[in-house]
């Protein structure tokens, strides 16, 4: 079987991936706050991990694997968007789940086998919080219930941050009702006009570091195999989940693999809703940049490393699908034969995830597709390249439609690859002039051309 190697945040290295349980392979991330548009930052878990999970099913079998992705839908920022249109909190949730779920279509995101929201679960977040009390790790303080991390010994191990730097990290507010300036809140009541939900200790709403404990636990159960999310939630959200988690389940770790994606700046800064340098899928889409162009952007880089989204990237993207197309479309009557992605693909995805070493394999296919000398050997390179494209969620869609010519009819596209031949031999024999005036004919029917290693590829210009 094939071995998967992650990088673990908690160990600071790649280890062997072994889950408890092969027959049950668990993953969670940490969604959306569904409170607007998300952004392509945001994105980049998604497709990410959309990406592992891919892979885990190949290796465990799709049957084998369960992954939960959830969605936070209380919030302040929720409430803050609910008060100012004057509806309910469900108004705001359910539009934006609707609009992220629109996108990660777009974009090509599986949906995961599960969805969790924090105000489905709210009973197991209100039995989570008791049980805490119950077993003396969080106090009730003023209609708050606080976690204390001076009941966890470990907190901090994942983050490996002293007592002092979570504190001035956390960016909590010191009230005076905190026996320790660090400890987090579970439950704080609701102010007017906010959503409220009875409990032993008191009507009001649960804070956001425990809701995903009571998540996982109901959706996957106590201790899961992977836990991601963004490098920003180690600290606090991630540490904090760790620490209700051991201290409820007698030290049994809550993920087995702690996995996070590195950051994604806009123009070489930071992508930030604060900072107002966002820009979301449907944006681009507006501009008739194709989701599958923007999924190959996010996966351009390696996950922990910075990604620098900018036009240039964009139009890198768009050109080297267009070559993976280009040989899809030239072998597009041949029937692809049975044979699965290659080794260097999987071999590139189970070391961490190494997409643009998976990428580059993908060129190395198309490669062998144009230079070989029979049907069977073309055959068979369509078939691992569309193989090594699924792992990736990437060439899933149809070539003629990718380049736009659906819509012509055999003769129209029988001219124009005749000129498109006939400049192709005019620019080996080095007559370029007649190149020249071969692109000025193809220009005025509306045809863009671009040479690339793998031959020159055409589309009609939208």
């Amino acid at each position: 079987m094939t071995v998967i190697r992650l990088h673990d945040t908690a160990a600071r290295e790649k280890r062997g991936f072994t889950p408890a349980d092969p027959k049950r392979v668990t993953m969670y991330v940490c969604g959306p706050t569904v409170y607007g548009p998300a952004h392509i930052g945001n994105f980049r878990p998604a497709v990410v991990f959309d990406v592992l999970f891919r892979l885990l099913r190949h290796v465990y079998g799709p049957q084998h694997v369960i992954y939960a992705r959830n969605f936070t839908d209380v919030d302040d920022k929720i409430n803050a968007a609910a008060a100012e249109a004057g509806v309910d909190i469900s108004v705001i949730t359910e539009k934006y789940t609707a609009i992220y779920h629109a996108d990660s279509d777009a974009l090509g995101i599986m949906r995961p086998t599960l969805e969790p929201t924090a105000t489905g679960h709210m009973a197991e977040i209100i039995e989570t919080i008791d049980a805490l009390i119950k077993a003396g790790h969080a106090y009730a303080a003023e209609g708050h219930v606080l976690f204390s991390v001076e009941k966890c010994d470990e907190y901090g191990a994942l983050s490996r941050r002293s007592q002092d730097d979570m504190i001035a990290g956390a960016r909590v507010e010191v009230a005076p009702y905190k026996k320790n300036p660090a400890d987090f809140v579970l439950w704080k009541p609701s102010k007017d006009g906010e959503p409220v939900w009875e409990s032993p200790f008191g009507p009001g709403r649960p804070g956001w570091h425990t809701e995903c404990v009571a998540m996982i636990n109901a959706a996957l159960g106590p201790s899961i195999d992977i836990h991601g999310g963004g490098m920003d939630l180690v600290f606090p959200h991630h540490e904090n989940e760790v620490a209700q988690s051991k201290c409820l389940h007698h030290d049994a770790p809550l993920a087995r693999y702690w996995v996070h994606n590195g950051f994604v700046s806009m123009d070489s800064e930071k992508m930030s809703k604060s900072l107002g340098n966002i820009i979301r899928p449907s944006e681009l889409l507006a501009r008739g940049v194709k989701g599958e162009v923007i999924r190959y952007g996010l996966l351009s880089g390696h996950y922990r490393a910075p990604l620098d989204w900018n036009d240039k990237l964009i139009e890198q993207s768009r050109k080297s699908l267009d070559r993976l197309y280009g040989v899809l479309r030239r072998m597009k009557s041949l029937e692809p034969a049975d044979a699965p992605a290659p080794a260097g693909v999987i071999e590139a995805l189970s070391d961490d995830l190494n997409t643009p070493r998976a990428l580059a394999a993908l060129f190395e296919i198309a490669g062998r597709a144009n230079k070989a000398e029979t049907e069977a050997e073309r055959a068979e390179a369509k078939a691992e390249l569309l193989a090594s494209g699924a792992l990736l969620g990437l060439l899933q869609a149809d070539p003629d439609a990718w380049f736009g010519i659906d819509g012509l009819n055999a003769d129209q596209r029988a001219r124009i690859d005749a000129l498109i031949d006939e400049r192709v031999s005019a620019r080996a024999q080095k007559d370029f002039a007649r190149a020249d005036a071969l692109r000025g004919e193809l220009d005025a029917l509306g045809v863009m051309v671009d040479d690339g290693p793998e031959g020159a590829v055409w589309r009609m210009r939208a």
